[in-house]
């Protein structure tokens, strides 16, 4: 396979084992500052995805609430496979931080009473959006926690 561009297209997806947490990237900016890139893997590729209004749920809700917890976070997006998310963390790789900060986060996603900002005024398809399916996908994150660390499967 020739080289990409795009560190997650070099990535043999038929490899790896979800769910599992990653260090996807780490980018050194002028000025010295870097960001890391974490790949939160969330569904097994190409066998199953996370339904459009879970994901953009799961989005809204991460993304406001991770930011109670660290300040070094840059932005938390969908990946267009639908099977999980980017992670974007101003400093060097914390994978184990990483881990806690998204464990607490979805913690207190389930403890939700609403979506943040799913509303016409706040978001561009406010309609489109499920707690429940987030909290469902969560869960099932959540139960596969001692696995996040293992991200390619073994070969036996």
């Amino acid at each position: 396979m020739v080289k990409m561009n795009v560190e997650s297209f070099n990535l043999d997806h038929r490899l790896v084992d979800a769910p599992y947490i990653r260090v996807a990237d780490v980018k050194e900016l002028a000025g010295g500052a870097t960001l890391t890139k974490y790949d939160i893997r969330f569904c097994q590729p190409n066998v199953e995805h996370l339904e459009m209004p879970a994901i953009h749920s799961i989005e809204h809700t991460f993304a406001e609430l991770s930011r109670n917890h660290a300040d070094d976070v840059i932005d938390f997006s969908p990946m267009g496979c639908q099977t999980g998310f980017y992670l974007l963390r101003a400093g060097e790789p914390d994978l184990a931080g990483t881990m806690e900060l998204v464990e607490t986060t979805f913690r207190d996603l389930l403890e939700a009473d609403a979506v943040p900002a799913a509303n016409e005024e706040q978001c561009g398809w406010g309609a489109s959006h499920s707690l429940e399916a987030a909290k469902a996908a969560v869960r099932d994150m959540l139960d596969a926690r001692d696995e996040w660390g293992t991200v390619m499967r073994s070969s036996s």
